[in-house]
């Protein structure tokens, strides 16, 4: 899944220029552009790009302003300056964004910015279940509502079925409370389960009169990988990667 932009400038040609070099880099999707800073809050809300490249020197207004309300109304999203204001004379706008880089720096150093943050988490939560029957009913309507809120619709379905198998396994072999983070980033969801128990997760043989360890084999082929930890204080995490197919 391609790295989903945003352009934000009043110079037509910059955003041109720019458009041009993520096109060449293949990693990169420009969902849309924008001239001012009215239009590049409503572009944002309305797109959910994973990185607004943004100039602060718009005409209508205010880079403290915009920054302030994109920040507000897409708080997942990266958003990285590129802009003719050193970072020093930014009125603390660079301690507040994810990247800043210059207008008279190479084209290269920007793009190498913007796949280095693209690829980064865009979100993370986490639950802890109690270890009960309920745990992975609660799971996937933890899962479900933290995919919804980032705007994750690829592959929820595999993704809920990710985290009830593995908060299965905890509940049934670990028999402990256990622990579900969910993070995401444009390529990938991420799960993983942390529990203290002993053992590890091991796919069984198939077999016509066994039921435990299918769901093993159905989380292998729906994940580009998956694995486990043993945590040193004991006890151990087993993780999922679901690649985004959108």
């Amino acid at each position: 899944m391609a790295i989903r932009v945003l352009l934000v400038d009043d110079v037509p040609e910059v955003r041109r220029l720019l458009r041009t070099a993520l096109r060449f880099r293949g990693l990169f999707a420009v969902v849309g552009e924008a001239s001012d800073g009215a239009e590049a809050i409503a572009r944002a809300s309305a797109l959910r790009p994973d990185i607004v490249v943004l100039d602060i020197g718009l005409p209508d207004l205010a880079g403290q302003e915009v920054l302030t309300r994109l920040q507000h109304e897409v708080p997942t999203t990266k958003v990285v300056v590129f802009t003719g204001t050193e970072a020093r004379d930014s009125a603390g706008i660079a301690a507040r964004v994810d990247g800043y880089a210059m207008k008279d720096t190479q084209l290269d150093y920007l793009v190498e910015l913007l796949e280095t943050i693209g690829k980064q988490r865009t979100g993370q939560t986490k639950l802890r279940l109690d270890g009960t029957l309920t745990s992975a009913r609660d799971a996937r309507s933890f899962t479900s509502s933290a995919l919804s809120r980032w705007g994750v619709a690829d592959i929820v379905d595999d993704a809920l079925l990710v985290v009830t198998e593995l908060v299965n396994n905890a509940v049934t072999h670990g028999q402990t409370p256990c622990e579900l983070r969910i993070s995401v980033s444009p390529l990938s969801v991420r799960v993983e389960v942390i529990d203290q128990g002993p053992g590890t997760p091991d796919p069984l043989p198939p077999s016509a009169t066994r039921n435990h360890g299918r769901g093993l084999h159905l989380v292998d082929a729906l994940t580009a990988a998956w694995g486990f930890e043993p945590i040193p204080s004991g006890g151990k995490m087993v993780w999922a990667e679901l690649l985004r197919t959108a």
